[in-house]
């Protein structure tokens, strides 16, 4: 055994994939966790508000500030001139929030709000009612509430802060999913050996032709006849099944924490590796034993495997730092005999 000269260690992460366990129920996903269901998705809203109560941090003599309280305190009876409203005390703000699938009227929202003046600080203000609108120009929430830093202010980023619950659903995000004859599913990673898995999967656990692949990403099933009018259970069916999806081969190395992320699926072809005083055999099956050239080089033999996740193992038996992994890892690729996708982060 060669003493480690290098003190860097990795951390050698395996992606699990089809067939690199024993039970294949203890690597199969839902798939509810890999697809979503065409119309099935969040939308964004976005507001412009003003936010008061601050503690000498606001805008100032922003003219667009001043504009928009001045309009706010003539919908409330009090008719002001822009230029008697100099106030430090007042924000004007972007205010954000993301409306789920399905909200109903009186539903709470989480609300984000962010300066866009000149205000050095949101801490301590309270965000007058703002309504939010949709891409569609609809206004489908409002907001108002204390904004929330965080923390006790230091260190953080004092021009934008949250409203928990801070905002109210005014209208219901309409969606029939109950009467429909075809339902569509899209792969979070679209991939043809999963999408055909899915089919196959899918169909089995209908009991007939329902489901089929119109290509690597999408897939459509047919409302079977048991389930006419009862999409909420069709879809809670499909979305229970177990598959087994599939990955391109890939290596993932991050040289700033010493990461290496490897997919079962890569191969590298027989190699010779010489890199500083260390040599490594991959494949060769002859070889039973290790020789150095010298006191100082380093040879190592991994008999007929064809791993790139034992090679990175008895690299780092030799104390390779990440740089050097990632150095050699390149110069395998480049020689074409690593069979995959190499990623440096």
């Amino acid at each position: 055994m060669f003493k480690k000269k290098c003190k860097f260690k990795f951390r050698l992460l395996f992606l699990v994939l089809l067939g690199i366990l024993e039970s294949p129920a203890a690597q199969a996903a839902r798939l509810k966790d890999i697809a979503s269901i065409r119309g099935v998705r969040e939308n964004q809203l976005v507001g412009y508000g003003i936010v008061v109560g601050l503690k000498g941090t606001g805008d100032g003599k922003g003219e667009m500030t001043a504009k928009a309280l001045s309009r706010m305190l003539e919908k409330l009876g009090m008719k002001l001139d822009n230029k008697d409203i100099q106030s430090k005390n007042v924000a004007a703000v972007i205010v954000t929030a993301n409306l789920p699938a399905f909200a109903k009227a009186g539903n709470p929202l989480d609300i984000t709000v962010s300066a866009i003046g000149d205000s050095g600080s949101l801490q301590g203000g309270t965000l007058l009612q703002t309504p939010l609108r949709a891409g569609n120009d609809q206004v489908f929430a409002v907001a108002q509430g204390s904004v929330s830093i965080g923390s006790d202010g230091k260190e953080m980023h004092l021009t934008s802060g949250r409203i928990p619950n801070g905002g109210i659903i005014e209208r219901d995000v309409q969606a029939d999913f109950s009467g429909r004859k075809m339902y569509r599913l899209n792969l979070h990673n679209p991939d043809f050996t999963t999408a055909a898995r899915a089919v196959l999967l899918i169909n089995k656990e209908l009991g007939g032709i329902y489901a089929s692949a119109k290509d690597a990403g999408t897939l459509d099933i047919v409302t079977p006849f048991a389930y006419e009018n009862k999409g909420v259970e069709l879809l809670a069916t499909i979305e229970s099944v177990e598959i087994n999806p599939d990955m391109n081969a890939k290596v993932i190395v991050n040289e700033k924490t010493g990461t290496v992320v490897i997919g079962d699926h890569v191969r590298i072809s027989k190699v010779a590796i010489a890199h500083g005083g260390i040599s490594i055999k991959v494949g060769d099956e002859k070889a039973k034993s290790g020789k150095t050239a010298s006191s100082d080089e380093k040879m190592g033999v991994i008999e007929g495997s064809l791993s790139v996740g034992d090679l990175v193992k008895s690299l780092n038996k030799f104390g390779v730092s990440p740089k050097d992994l990632i150095t050699i890892l390149q110069s395998i690729k480049a020689a074409g005999a690593l069979h995959g996708e190499l990623e440096v982060l």
